[in-house]
C-alpha cells in the first residue's frame, strides 16, 4: 500500500511517472486482494465524492460507486438533468462551490479542457472518468488485467516490459491514445494497427515517445494488420463509431475498417495460440442491442469491431476487465483521498 497522490488530481496518464503509474497497479491488486479474502480495510470512511457525469455510463459509474462504498466514502451522482453544469453555470463557477461540499469530484464528459478547468479551481482532486481524448481509469484496469494474464516464460510470468499490446481500429479516439501512452509508461512493445485516415495525431504519438524513450516502450503506429499484431500477446479493439457521432458515420467507418476486425483469422495471425483479446466494452458483437441490429441493417454485418466467436471464446479476457475498473478506480481514490 505505497502508492500515494494524496491531494493530487487524475486527469490523464501523462500527469503520472512510470513508477507512480505502476504503483497504482500494484495498490489496486493489493486492495482487490482484501476485497477477495475479505480482509479489506475501509480508508475513506467520512469522504464525499461528486460524480458528474454528462455521457452516460454502466461500468465507469458503478465501479466508481462501489469502489466508494467499499472503502466507506458517500457519492452524488449527477447527470446532465441533474446539475447547471455547462448550462447555466460554468465549469469554474461549478468547480468552485462543489469543491466547497466534496472532497473530489469525478468528471465523465467530452471536454478535456473542461476537466481541466475543473481541476484547477475545484481545490480537491478532480479524476478522469473519460474524455474524448483520454481515459485513464480504463487503462490502469487493462494494465491490472495484463499482470493477471501475463504469459508464462520460463516458470515466471513475463513482466510488462516484455509484453507486446496491440490496438486495431479506430486509432484516434481516447481508448487508442491511452493505450499508446499508457503502454509507454510501462515500458511495454505497443502498437496501434489503424487505417491511414483513423490514426492518432502526430503530437500524441511523439508524447508517447517521449515516455517510451525514458522506459524503453516501443511504439508504433501502422496500418499493416499482419505485421502489427505479429508476436501480440494481448489484442485490444474499441467501437468502430464513438457515442455522439451521427448514424452517417457507420458507413464510412464500416468500410475503412472490414480489414481491422478482430476475428479468429486476425488472433491467428499473431502466432501466439495463448494471445489474450481485451475490450472496454460495450461491444457490437452481436445482434443483442437495437443499435446493433440497426447497424446490421445498414451494414449486414452481425459483428463490428470483434466477431462474436473472439468475445465468447476463452481467449476473451474482457469481464475480467469489466471487474477490474472497480478495483483500480478504487487505488486512485485511496491514493488521492486516504
Amino acid at each position: 500500500m505505497t502508492a500515494s497522490l494524496r491531494g493530487r488530481s487524475f486527469l490523464k496518464e501523462l500527469d503520472l511517472t512510470p513508477e507512480e503509474w505502476v504503483g497504482l497497479i500494484d495498490l489496486a491488486a493489493d486492495l482487490k486482494a482484501e476485497k477477495k479474502t475479505g480482509t479489506e480495510v475501509q480508508r475513506l470512511t467520512g469522504r464525499t465524492i461528486a460524480l458528474i457525469f454528462e455521457k452516460t455510463s454502466t461500468r465507469t459509474r458503478t465501479a466508481f460507486e462501489v469502489a466508494s462504498f467499499d472503502q466507506g466514502a458517500h457519492v452524488t451522482y449527477l447527470d446532465p438533468s441533474g446539475s447547471q453544469i455547462g448550462h447555466k453555470e460554468s465549469f469554474k463557477d461549478t468547480a468552485r462551490v462543489l469543491g466547497r461540499f466534496y472532497d473530489a469530484i469525478e468528471y465523465r464528459g467530452s471536454s478535456q479542457a473542461d476537466l481541466e478547468v475543473l481541476a484547477e479551481h475545484a481545490g480537491v482532486p478532480v479524476l478522469n472518468g473519460l474524455t474524448d481524448e483520454w481515459h485513464p481509469t480504463q487503462m490502469l484496469a487493462d494494465g491490472l488485467t495484463m499482470r493477471e494474464h501475463a504469459p508464462v516464460v520460463g516458470g515466471a510470468p513475463k513482466p510488462f516490459g516484455e509484453m507486446v499490446h496491440v490496438y486495431v481500429g479506430d486509432a484516434r479516439n481516447n481508448t487508442a491514445h491511452s493505450i499508446l501512452v499508457s503502454g509507454a509508461l510501462l515500458g511495454m512493445d505497443v502498437r496501434l494497427v489503424a487505417p491511414l485516415g483513423l490514426q492518432p495525431a502526430p503530437e500524441v504519438v511523439a508524447r508517447a515517445r517521449d515516455v517510451g524513450a525514458r522506459t524503453g516502450a516501443r511504439v508504433t503506429v501502422t496500418d499493416d494488420v499482419g505485421a502489427g499484431v505479429r508476436g501480440a500477446d494481448f489484442v485490444s479493439t474499441d467501437v468502430w463509431v464513438s457515442m455522439g457521432e451521427k448514424k452517417e458515420a457507420w458507413d464510412e467507418r464500416v468500410a475503412l475498417l472490414r480489414d481491422y476486425q478482430v476475428s479468429s483469422g486476425l488472433l491467428a495471425t499473431t502466432g501466439n495460440p495463448d494471445v489474450r483479446f481485451m475490450h472496454c466494452l460495450p461491444a457490437f458483437h452481436d445482434l443483442g442491442t437495437a443499435v446493433a441490429r440497426e447497424i446490421h441493417a445498414r451494414t449486414g454485418m452481425d459483428a463490428l469491431e470483434v466477431t462474436d466467436e473472439v468475445f465468447e471464446s476463452e481467449r476473451s479476457v474482457v469481464f475480467d476487465q469489466a471487474e477490474n475498473r472497480m478495483h483500480t478506480i478504487k487505488a486512485v481514490l485511496v491514493a488521492t483521498l486516504a
